[in-house]
């Protein structure tokens, strides 16, 4: 009989994370993984902790226990640009984009970063990285408006370009916090099927938190509730969806 495979060692673990502001705990030991090209969702109340964890992963905030490693490597407390250099990347609820830049001009100036020639004025940067920046916006499904500036996008392209930006860096894993937020339903599907699709494709780990549950049940492989900073149900959409705690806390539904 042939043996089965052993499951895929873990991306990004955390152990044991906990943040407590004054006396409130906002995150009290959670623990999970996320594998490569697995699509992950966090979710929970307002005020559940979400915001505090993500900010604990790539280095926004220090937890005041327990660890995070990537790959194995522990990135406790690393500051964001050492994380973001490490092979993280992350998409926030409000786009952070140039407006009067094209959208070219926008992704070459993350691959500037990523390649370190912020600071090389000795080359103008329009000549660099337009062959990579114009391949990550065709990733996305933005080509054909390279050339146009970003403030005059619509929000849903907005959103994808940040994807495009965030994928500047080859990351090993995306951290996305309500990638839909403001968009339209048709819009939110749409992107959220164009990021697992480019996750699965490059084995890219993906943890996103969202509200809209047609999202998260739609697209995520395993879903992770919290609530008031405690983790309450890990599992598969079907088996989240069912549990009774989360229809009571979260879902909105007793029994």
């Amino acid at each position: 009989m042939t043996a089965p495979l052993p499951e895929e060692a873990p991306l990004l673990e955390a152990r044991n994370l906990r943040k407590h502001w004054g006396g409130v705990a906002a995150v009290e030991d959670v623990s999970f993984a996320v594998r490569p090209g697995e699509m992950l969702a966090l979710i929970g109340p307002n005020g559940a902790g979400k915001s505090t964890c993500f900010n604990m992963l790539n280095g926004q905030i220090r937890p005041d226990a327990g660890r995070v490693r990537l790959a194995g490597r522990d990135i406790t407390g690393l500051p964001p640009r050492a994380v973001w250099r490490l092979g993280v990347g992350r998409c926030f609820q409000v786009t952070a984009t140039f407006g009067s830049l094209t959208l070219r001009d926008n992704v070459r100036l993350a691959l500037l970063s990523h390649h370190r020639r912020l600071f090389g004025l000795w080359r103008p940067a329009a000549a660099q990285m337009t062959a990579e920046a114009e391949a990550l916006l065709a990733r996305v499904g933005l080509l054909a408006q390279a050339g146009r500036p970003c403030g005059v996008l619509a929000y849903g392209d907005l959103k994808r370009l940040e994807l495009a930006m965030a994928l500047s860096n080859q990351p090993r894993l995306l951290l996305m916090d309500e990638p839909t937020a403001g968009m339209a339903p048709d819009a939110r599907i749409a992107l959220m099927a164009e990021t697992a699709a480019l996750a699965r494709a490059a084995g890219i780990a993906v943890l996103f938190t969202e509200h809209d549950m047609d999202v998260v049940f739609g697209h995520a492989d395993r879903v992770l509730v919290l609530e008031r900073g405690r983790l309450i149900a890990d599992g598969t959409p079907a088996a989240v969806r069912a549990d009774p705690r989360v229809r009571q806390v979260y879902l909105g539904k007793a029994g």
